[in-house]
């Protein structure tokens, strides 16, 4: 029986981690601006900067709300990994 709660504690778990749907997808933002690939790569290779910033202001986050959806996710995961390889090699 033990097993089968842990089970259900996972998935439940697993299902709370799920992406949900982003209401600004595609729409432009104050200054009529949605973020396309590039702006993508640049917020993935400034995230640490970016990381430490939004833990004590509420004004900045390290994703782009308004963003194009698939462009700017592939130019923010090609950035990451540029900046989590780049402070890698420094080790």
């Amino acid at each position: 029986m033990f097993k089968v709660y842990c089970l259900i504690g996972i998935a439940l778990f697993l299902i709370g981690c799920a992406a949900g749907f982003n209401p600004s997808l595609g729409i432009p933002d104050i200054d009529n601006n949605v973020a396309g690939f590039w702006m993508g790569l640049w917020h993935g290779i400034i995230i640490p900067i970016t990381w430490i910033v939004s833990l004590f202001t509420d004004n900045v986050s390290i994703y782009e709300a308004h963003n194009s959806g698939g462009w700017y996710d592939l130019g923010f995961i090609l950035g990451l990994g540029t900046s989590v390889r780049s402070g890698s090699k420094a080790m």
